[in-house]
């Protein structure tokens, strides 16, 4: 009687991660099947929608490693849970996270629904990520390859679909990554890694957004209120945004670059200030709300931990001020430079994220 082999379904996107991933599996024996998800269909033959090319670079990767491979449609999934919710963040003056997102609506939710169906009994995906089981819980650790982190943008899973998620490059550097790639002859060994918009591409971010929302302009002010310009549409801002301003110019007495500070959504203003270090742009306490706990459970108030305010920072010391299913409380002994409403604070134990929330509001005490 042939033994059983488990069936993983992996989502292949034509990159060189997925791809390792993939061959990982089959060289540990499990019944390994590819799925290709196309989530994006608005502007298919746009030069930066490269679905296309993804699509053969993962039917390439498949074909050579011996493995099945399908494709699935989910942009309409997409479309309702990320890329709506994407739009009406902008509109109401924040910078949200697509990938975060992204990553617990379509990629941990559709797609295991679908692996599922497959009769899948695990999914996988190229996440630099790790996953370790202590007694009934599961956790989620950071990646091996401290540069390529992807925890981050995972921290909304829960404990159901980290049963089911293997991440088999998690334990591995990139560099490590790219060299079983050549090793084995993968045609996207050298291919360039993705850093647009989930399932979006990378495309001039302006323009693609005034697609979507009507600008707005309004005044641009100064710390002390001054008429400085005008603005496009607060939407097209985020805090701490140095370049794209309009100001490049434009130097007061200490001659010192300008940056998005505030943004005030009743009077349609933009607020920039001058300095790196100016005091608008330091907050020494966050408020998150959609608090998501890995484990089920949150954090203790008084714990001391460690926080990430957006992706690539090291973390910061923190203090959870409060933290329950719906809202996360942070104090920093060491203010922390422009905290982005929209954005997520992600705590960690050590290599341990244990989740996280979406920043609403930032300031000093």
């Amino acid at each position: 009687m042939a033994s059983h082999r488990p069936r993983v379904v992996v989502g292949m996107s034509g990159g060189v991660d997925s791809s390792v991933s993939a061959w990982l599996l089959k060289q540990q024996g499990h019944d390994v099947l590819g799925l290709f998800m196309k989530n994006w269909e608005d502007d298919d033959d746009d030069e930066y929608c490269s679905s296309r090319q993804d699509w053969l670079d993962a039917v390439s990767v498949a074909d050579l490693i011996g493995i099945d491979i399908e494709a699935v449609n989910f942009s309409a999934e997409y479309k309702d849970r990320v890329f709506a919710e994407f739009l009406r963040e902008y509109a109401a003056g924040r910078t949200p996270n697509p990938d975060v997102l992204c990553n617990a609506e379509i990629k941990f939710k559709a797609f295991l629904d679908h692996a599922v169906a497959l009769g899948a009994e695990h999914i996988a995906t190229g996440h630099y990520a790790r996953v370790r089981r202590v007694g009934e819980e599961v956790q989620l650790l950071r990646g091996i390859d401290e540069t390529k982190d992807q925890s981050y943008f995972l921290h909304r899973l829960n404990q159901d679909q980290l049963r089911r998620t293997l991440f088999p490059v998690g334990d591995l550097p990139k560099s490590e990554v790219r060299r079983i790639a050549d090793s084995i002859g993968l045609p996207n060994a050298r291919k360039k890694d993705s850093t647009g918009i989930c399932f979006i591409g990378e495309r001039p971010f302006r323009e693609f957004l005034a697609r979507y929302l009507p600008t707005r302009p309004g005044p641009m002010r100064g710390a002390h209120g001054e008429l400085l310009g005008e603005h496009l549409g607060l939407a097209f801002y985020t805090l701490g945004q140095r370049k794209g301003i309009g100001l490049g110019g434009r130097r007061e007495s200490d001659g010192q670059p300008w940056f998005v500070a505030r943004k005030d959504v009743a009077t349609n203003t933009l607020y920039v200030v001058q300095g790196h270090d100016h005091p608008w742009l330091q907050s020494s306490r966050l408020g998150a709300t959609e608090a998501s706990w890995v484990s089920g459970s949150a954090p203790a108030a008084g714990s001391r931990l460690g926080a990430k305010t957006r992706y690539r920072q090291r973390d910061s010391e923190c203090v959870v001020l409060q933290a329950d299913c719906a809202q996360l409380q942070l104090q920093f002994p060491r203010p922390q430079w422009a905290v982005t409403p929209g954005q997520s604070a992600v705590l960690y134990d050590g290599d341990v994220c244990l989740g996280g929330g979406i920043i609403a509001q930032a300031g000093e005490e």
